[in-house]
């Protein structure tokens, strides 16, 4: 094991702050005074922070914007004292509004275009994460697709299985979910139509204030006996800007992902876990997968 393998690992996030200026895309750098250096903005988590949510945290903290976080970019390592690293991972983050007030940490901020801003960084490790957001398109769709969290055995439920809810842990994980998943700024929540899909949505939904809307396309079942059904109602959610929110079942999900042509099948797909979609013109330009933080 190398010398850098063996030291504490510092975990930290933050994010390529972009927006859009006629045909230009635009990122941010921030100047710290403290260091005379420029830079992506990006801190450390605090304690039991999901890296996405310290990511959305730090760069409106430092530049003043609402976000929306987007696809996730390459994570860099590098030494940080004598015995550690900080290792930080990227997401690219829309700018949504807001305004850079000068601090002590972050006293100026710069809008530019990407040659420009690597031009102007200081590290060669955020060039590395600036040309990796550079390589795909910016201005893309967001599809989350969410398995619904725990809801105990089928085997044990006496009724009508659409009414089998989360159970206790499955409360966790839709709960422990909302941060992660608000991050994306979510315009539109479905579920299938099965209580647990819906509950598994519904804290979001509660603190986004966005009505649940319930697909009867989307139940694994559905799936089985019309997947051109369930395709379309997925395709149709493509076809609006932002991002879309679907809640749906272990059957039909990763029927969804190979017919939307995303590579690296077999696709995990546990309870409460989630699919990020990056969808370009193109098609799927990027997807990450989010395991349950409770799964």
């Amino acid at each position: 094991m190398s010398g850098a393998a063996q030291r504490r690992a510092t975990p930290a996030a933050g994010g390529v702050l972009w927006r859009q200026d006629g045909a230009r895309v635009l990122v941010a750098v921030v100047h710290r005074p403290r260091y005379e250096d420029w830079t992506l903005p990006k801190g450390k988590l605090h304690l039991g922070e999901h890296p996405l949510v310290a990511a959305a945290r730090e760069v409106e903290e430092e530049t003043g914007a609402q976000v929306e976080a987007g696809r996730r970019l390459t994570s860099v390592e590098y030494p940080f004292g004598p015995d550690a690293v900080k290792r930080v991972s990227y997401w690219a983050m829309r700018y949504r509004g807001g305004q850079h007030l000068p601090g002590d940490e972050v006293d100026r901020l710069r809008w530019a275009t990407v040659a420009e801003a690597t031009q102007q960084l200081s590290y060669p490790a955020d060039r590395g994460v600036l040309a990796d957001f550079a390589r795909l398109p910016s201005d893309t769709r967001t599809l989350l697709l969410v398995r619904h969290a725990r809801a105990g055995k089928r085997s044990t439920y006496r009724g009508d299985d659409r009414l089998r809810p989360l159970d206790k842990i499955g409360r966790r994980q839709a709960s422990g979910s909302v941060p992660v998943l608000a991050a994306f700024n979510p315009q539109r929540v479905l579920a299938a139509d099965r209580v647990r899909c819906e509950q598994t949505v519904q804290p979001l939904a509660d603190r986004t204030g966005l009505r649940v809307h319930t697909v009867a396309a989307l139940s694994d079942e559905a799936w089985e006996q019309d997947p051109e059904a369930a395709l379309a109602a997925v395709r149709e959610q493509l076809e609006q800007p932002g991002t879309t929110l679907i809640c749906s079942q272990g059957g039909a999900i990763p029927g969804l992902l190979e017919r939307l042509e995303v590579p690296g099948a077999p696709y995990p797909c546990r309870k409460g876990s989630a699919w990020a979609l990056s969808v370009a013109e193109r098609g799927v330009a990027a997807a990450d997968y989010y395991p349950s933080p409770y799964g």
